[in-house]
This record gives C-alpha cells, structure tokens and sequence, in this order.
C-alpha cells in the first residue's frame, strides 16, 4: 500500500508504509483502485478548480485491487473535491464532488467498453 500525501492539491511529500502515519486529516481517505486497469496518475482538486495542480503519485502507480492512501497536510477546509485518474494506456476518468470529509474510502470501478465511470464511498 503506498502513502501519498499532499498539501491543497500540490504533491507534499512520499512516506512509505513503514514511516508513521502522520495525523489524520478530516479529508484523508484511502484510495482503492476497483478499474480493471492501472492507475498512473491521480489529480486531487477542489470543485470546480480548472487547473489540477500536480500528479500526487509522483512515480508510483496504483494496480488493479490496489490502493493508496492520500493525506491532506493542512491548509483547507474544503469537503468537496474533484478525482482525476489516468490510466497507463493514457485514457482518464474524473470522478466529481466527492466529499471528502465525510468518508474514509473511495473505491473507483470504470466500464471502458461502456465508457462509464462510478465511485463507491464509505
């Protein structure tokens, strides 16, 4: 499992599963990838911003089943934020108003054939 963590949208800092947790922020959650596909980058924006900021995967990829927990470092109150993911084969999905003060989980599942993205939260 990768830990991610990230300061308003912008890449913060890498800590790996064996560094302590820092202190939970209301809008940390883990992401799960449920896509069938690899996830390369992930964008983490606040609703309606037009600029995505930066990939906070850096280098590391999510695999099918996979996930990685996102951790905000301060700095915003917001709860509704925007979830941008691109595949290895370059296609995208975005995933909208997720509120991310309210759940711990975001697992996301996408149909390619059928061209439909959808997130379950919990």
């Amino acid at each position: 499992m990768l830990r991610i963590a990230f300061r308003l949208g912008l890449l913060a800092a890498f800590t790996s599963p064996l560094t302590p947790a820092v202190a939970q922020g209301k809008q940390d959650f883990e992401l799960v990838n449920r896509t069938g596909y690899q996830i390369d980058e992930v964008y983490v924006g606040p609703v309606n911003q037009s600029h995505w900021g930066e990939d906070v995967m850096g280098k590391d990829a999510i695999g099918d089943g996979e996930s990685a927990n996102i951790t905000f470092n301060g700095g915003s109150n917001a709860c509704k934020w925007d979830i941008r993911v691109v595949y290895n084969d370059g296609d995208e999905s975005e995933f909208r108003s997720v509120n991310l003060c309210s759940i711990s989980r975001v697992t996301l599942f996408w149909n390619r054939k059928a061209g439909e993205t959808r997130f379950v939260v919990e």
